[in-house]
């Protein structure tokens, strides 16, 4: 990445930021150019955000003790992990924004691409390489993918944004099955290739167009997916600019299909993308066991990956200064962002983990609050309703009642619907909306349930109805009550009650 001359163009970003927060640019023009700069303006227009890539998730001690300093020393209080596996820093005026950029690139952080219509942040599986069960790890090609696009991001304009992802197992934690362009690992060491699926208004899962295909060959079907999009999708009207309305508007999933293969036949006539990685061996190895709700065993022997989920996934600083300190000479560990706001640290011995978890003092305690939030309207341009300030009222009211630690699911919560918080594909989820009360509209959210992401039984969550902010922390207390009397977790007391949620949220619509 090193030998893309990013710096070169910095004074051009610097030189329409001071014009737009001169008040001589307008929002729409300067969200237009700063997007590729990995930068927007946040709501009001008198602060900005910077998005920093984390290819594949991989957030390597260097990279951590980079944030950690740059927030201390510019006096940066808000991060957020994102659902697209980067990390953002908010509520940066021109005289922390600019010096932190210049640093980023000096230092191998690349933002660029990072917002607007360009190949965005690759995603991975975060436990590739470590999780027990998965099917191989699938980290080295994505990492390639990643280098790849990072070349192609000047190439001709996009209709819009396109974001990558590769899964390691049916778990399908990074969505490969209903992405822009999704690698799912299969048991026999290939991939099954999707296409043109994505979440947010007119959601669609993707459509499979290859099966058992080389790992060695991901790129070209990467190269093919960008010719499919450069040639069929819509640059007339941005509502329909994303990649899975390119199915219905070439005549269908077959048709998608014999288009994208033509397109690959193209590729590989014409151009050399093979690929090889080097496997990555890890020979660290641990003694003694530990156990404990957010200790994951890895494959290596005596080695542990430890979740730490900071409310909303936005972490303290002085968390993550604690964190970077106390990993620092830890050998092979880094961090994994998740799509869940999460953070794995990972290869990490017995005694290794407890000395991680006590550091961690804003971590969750249930799997309620692993919650997802998208940033929210109160920094969002776009945002619709504050989705941060909804879950952190939720996990207030949750913890002032007695709610047993499995009765409340992890929930998804988006301001608006670009789904930014994957409130679609939650067991329960909550997207920004507006409600009619005594003929006046109130802040509202509506209610989704059901979603699922596993691979094979994906599922979209059905809109359940419509319920006012100010009433949803009681509603979950509700819901949190009822299971806890069951005895049951929330999953089991769901089977048996499969239109529970919704009996409970009706009296609140």
């Amino acid at each position: 990445m090193s030998e893309m001359n990013w710096k070169a163009e910095m004074p051009a970003f610097k030189e329409k930021t001071d014009e737009f927060f001169a008040g001589n640019l307008p929002m729409k023009d300067y969200k237009g150019f700063s997007g590729y700069y990995g930068s927007y303006s946040q709501k009001g227009g008198k602060a900005s955000m910077l998005r920093l890539r984390m290819p594949c998730g991989v957030v390597t001690k260097e990279k951590l003790a980079f944030v950690v300093e740059k927030m201390t020393a510019y006096g940066v209080k808000r991060s957020h992990f994102t659902t697209c596996q980067t990390i953002q820093l908010h509520d940066l005026t021109t005289d922390q924004l600019y010096p932190i950029m210049d640093a980023a690139l000096d230092n191998d952080i690349i933002f660029i691409g990072g917002g607007g219509d360009f190949p965005r942040n690759v995603m991975c599986s975060p436990l590739s390489g470590v999780e027990q069960d998965e099917y191989f790890d699938v980290r080295p090609y994505a990492a390639k993918v990643s280098d790849y696009l990072l070349t192609k991001v000047k190439d001709k304009k996009m209709p819009r944004k396109l974001k990558v992802c590769f899964s390691n197992s049916r778990k399908n934690v990074p969505h490969a099955t209903f992405r822009d362009l999704g690698f799912a690992a299969n048991e026999n060491g290939t991939f099954d290739v999707y296409c043109a699926g994505g979440l947010g208004n007119n959601p669609r899962f993707g459509v499979c167009v290859d099966h058992n295909v080389s790992p060695s060959d991901v790129l070209y079907y990467v190269e093919a997916m960008r010719k499919t999009f450069y040639a069929h999708g819509n640059y007339e009207n941005r509502a329909k600019a994303r990649t899975r309305y390119m199915v219905e508007a070439v005549g269908g999933e077959e048709k998608f299909i014999e288009i994208f293969q033509e397109n690959l036949k193209k590729v590989k006539e014409t151009m050399d993308l093979s690929i090889s990685v080097e496997p990555v061996t890890i020979t660290k190895t641990g003694t003694g066991k530990t156990e404990g709700m957010f200790v994951i065993p890895q494959k290596q022997e005596g080695l542990y990956a430890y979740l730490y989920h900071p409310q909303g996934g936005c972490p303290s600083v002085d968390v993550l200064r604690a964190l970077q300190e106390v990993i620092a000479d830890m050998q092979d560990v880094e961090l994994r962002l998740s799509p869940d706001e999460s953070c794995y640290i990972i290869n990490l011995t017995a005694d290794e983990v407890e000395k991680v978890k006590a550091v961690l003092s804003d971590n969750a305690t249930t799997v309620f609050e692993t919650s997802v939030s998208c940033i929210g309207a109160s920094t969002c341009q776009v945002g619709l309703r504050d989705s941060q300030a909804l879950l952190a009222a939720c996990i207030k009211a949750v913890k002032e009642n007695d709610i047993a630690a499995d009765a409340l699911p992890q929930m998804h919560v988006s301001g608006c619907p670009s789904s930014c918080g994957t409130h679609q594909i939650g067991s329960m989820g909550f997207r920004g909306h507006i409600k009619m009360v005594d003929k006046k509209p109130v802040s509202a959210f509506q209610l989704f349930i059901g979603g699922n992401d596993y691979q094979g039984n994906e599922t979209m969550g059905r809109e359940a109805g419509i319920i006012a902010e100010t009433d949803i922390p009681s509603f979950v207390v509700e819901l949190g009550k009822t299971v806890t009397a069951s005895h049951l977790s929330f999953d089991a007391w769901v089977k048996e009650n499969p239109d529970g949620i919704v009996a409970i949220a009706e009296k609140y619509f």
